[in-house]
């Protein structure tokens, strides 16, 4: 089996190469092909990924290219994770919402709008390289914003299926909390890619005992002390929320703490240089400890996941991905993108039957849902004023003021990303 790294220069990429290392019974990889233009990155991480492929015996073989069509020449799974601007336009994209009082962040509000303006164009014109060069390979993405760029992809006629680390995070801090096996940790996770909500902590699987009524009364201050929430807020709310929606639930909060610190991207970029010391190391054969603050945790396992029932090696399975609503969420259209738990095996990814759910929280979905919908639109065929209704839509945003000078903004720090701007 062939897998396919693209963006395989990033510093997340020991933490795929050690799950397929680890886990090769259920994703047996025969070769691992890391693309990526930065060569001198690329060659750093490729030589950790032998390193490690070799200190666990693997048998596969690690190989690095800076030519997409070749390194996606006969891939059963096409991997993405790339960042169009790099860090650079990250660290844009966490400052210039700022000045309009508005959150900075790289996949909510303007930000995201931003991320996915550069990054949706890339993204098709790698999935259309694949399907010319490989037409049955799958492609997994991992590169945010994950529910616009699966909307891209799935529209477009692409098998895609999106995931995300969020679920598997909380799922192995839930199932530590509760003093369970993480494989008996079963959750009714609903809602959009970085806005979701757990409605149940059930055990054994759909349809076991809920605990997560005992979840929140014995260890209700672990969790909202996590999600940097209120404990009461939980209590009132009554499930548990992704630790994004503090960027809805507590914006303006959050806005004033942005201004008193460095961006996430200034810590990242500085975590990235120390990383990216340590993997030339030729002594380094294992992931460092310091990867574990990069973000990206149990994406690797996640991900072997996905791709064994995709690609028929592990079977059916349930797993929290981003695919078709096709009806679970009766107030969305059904070609909206949504993340729930789903039944995966190789025909893809079908949405499982949620509960009903609170217009507390349906409302928001179908808000943000109507947002990502004008964003697609004005990723795929520009405009200003694609842009700027995009920004209006967004409930964090919603003023005409604040759009109009968030657009600007936003056209002004990405020119070079957008060819029509």
């Amino acid at each position: 089996m062939k897998l396919a790294v693209v963006g395989g220069g990033s510093t997340y990429t020991p933490e795929l190469v050690d799950g397929f290392a680890r886990l090769r019974d259920t994703l047996p990889v025969s070769e691992l092909v890391l693309i990526d233009p930065a060569a001198e990155r690329l060659e750093l991480i490729g030589g950790l990924a032998r390193r490690i492929f070799a200190r666990q015996g693997h048998p596969g073989r690690v190989t690095t290219t800076s030519d997409l069509d070749a390194g996606i020449t006969g891939a059963d799974a096409v991997l993405l994770q790339l960042r169009v601007g790099g860090q650079a336009a990250r660290l844009r994209d966490e400052t210039w919402p700022l000045e309009c009082g508005c959150v900075g962040q790289e996949t909510t509000g303007a930000g995201g709008l931003a991320k996915a303006l550069r990054t949706v164009p890339v993204v098709l014109d790698i999935a259309e390289r694949v399907r010319r060069t490989n037409p049955d390979a799958w492609i997994i993405d991992f590169t945010n914003p994950v529910g616009i760029v699966t909307r891209a992809l799935l529209r477009a006629g692409h098998k895609a299926v999106g995931l995300c680390n969020v679920a598997i995070g909380l799922q192995r801090k839930f199932a530590a909390l509760l003093d369970l096996a993480p494989a008996d940790i079963h959750l009714d996770h609903v809602g959009l890619n970085h806005l979701t909500w757990e409605l149940g902590v059930r055990r054994g699987g759909p349809g076991g005992e809920d605990l997560l009524g005992t979840l929140l009364a014995v260890h209700g201050e672990a969790v909202a002390g996590d999600l940097r929430l209120p404990r009461a807020v939980l209590d009132r709310l009554g499930v548990v929320p992704s630790y994004y929606l503090r960027y809805f639930y507590a914006h303006d909060e959050v806005v004033r703490e942005l201004g008193t610190k460095p961006s996430r991207a200034a810590e990242v970029a500085a975590m990235e240089r120390e990383l990216l010391g340590l993997y030339g190391d030729p002594a380094l054969d294992e992931k460092p400890a310091l990867l574990a603050k990069r973000g990206g945790a149990f994406y690797s396992e996640a991900a072997v996941d996905l791709a064994a029932s995709l690609l028929g090696d592990g079977g059916p399975a349930v797993q929290v991905v981003n695919t078709y609503n096709n009806g679970t969420l009766p107030f969305l259209p059904d070609d909206a993108v949504i993340e729930v738990q789903a039944r995966v095996d190789g025909s893809g990814a079908t949405a499982l039957a949620v509960p009903r759910l609170d217009p507390l929280f349906s409302g928001l979905i179908s808000h943000v849902s109507a947002y990502e919908d004008l964003a697609l639109d004005a990723a795929v065929r520009g405009g200003r004023e694609r842009v700027f209704k995009a920004l209006l839509a967004h409930p964090l945003i919603g003023q005409y003021d604040l759009a109009e000078g968030l657009t600007d903004r936003l056209l002004a720090h990405n020119k070079e990303h957008l060819p029509w701007a």
